[in-house]
């Protein structure tokens, strides 16, 4: 049974909310204050402030919300957990704001299959009130310094984050790494599958020591380079 968190870095945590398959992450300042990434599907919440309570926090204590992107399975529990902090709403990226607000997922291909799984139970959320936009390089006063990585194509305003005091860096959706295999996403699952691919490029050439995914757990030795390798194989296959 999965740990209902784990320690990653000094004030870096994941949390598991589906397994391995879908985690959420909390940053915990020297005040108290937790910052959450991604809220998970729906049912996520209780796992989340079950996982905040192993480190002594209460949603109380949470101060902010980030959503690295506009999908159910990170924005599902984002409502519940708004209104258990007591906040006025998330912060995203501002291409992903509009849907956020209107409760849909980013839009992903035209082609049947897509079409279905839009219509599917994930594939919309309780809106949420958008009050904070992020943009490409920003560093946010989280635990030391957060930099947003605006890392589109699976949705257009997907974003990365990067600690940088530890260097832990939260890769979204850009790369998966089910059953301890670094993978893309589905296509039909992307805005731009291809953009998604170009925006790996951006996390193989920027500097961390461990690599933290949304889907799958994390990679602590050679996590860079475990990456860079894999992007540079698919780009020359």
């Amino acid at each position: 049974m999965p740990a209902p968190i784990v320690l990653l870095a000094p004030g870096v945590y994941r949390v598991p909310t589906l397994g391995d398959a879908i985690n959420s992450f909390a940053f915990l300042d020297d005040d108290g204050q937790v910052t959450l990434v991604d809220c998970g599907l729906k049912r996520a919440p209780g796992r989340i402030v079950a996982a905040l309570a192993g480190i002594g926090r209460h949603p109380s204590d949470v101060t902010r919300i980030l959503l690295t992107h506009a999908h159910g399975d990170h924005a599902g529990g984002a409502r519940e957990l708004v209104d258990r902090s007591g906040l006025d709403g998330v912060a995203v990226h501002e291409d992903d704001g509009a849907y956020i607000t209107g409760g849909v997922e980013a839009p992903g291909p035209s082609g049947g299959l897509a079409r279905l799984l839009r219509r599917g139970p994930t594939s919309r959320f309780e809106p949420v009130n958008v009050s904070e936009t992020l943009t490409d390089g920003q560093l946010l006063p989280i635990a030391g310094g957060v930099r947003v990585l605006h890392t589109p194509g699976h949705t257009p305003g997907h974003v990365s984050l990067l600690h940088e005091p530890t260097g832990v860096l939260i890769t979204g959706d850009v790369i998966f790494n089910l059953a301890w295999r670094l993978s893309w996403p589905v296509s039909f699952v992307c805005t731009d599958a291809a953009l998604n691919r170009h925006s790996a490029h951006v996390l193989a050439d920027t500097a961390y020591e461990v690599a933290a995914f949304t889907h799958g757990p994390e990679i602590r030795d050679g996590a860079r380079e475990k990456v860079r390798g894999f992007v540079r194989r698919k780009a020359a296959g």
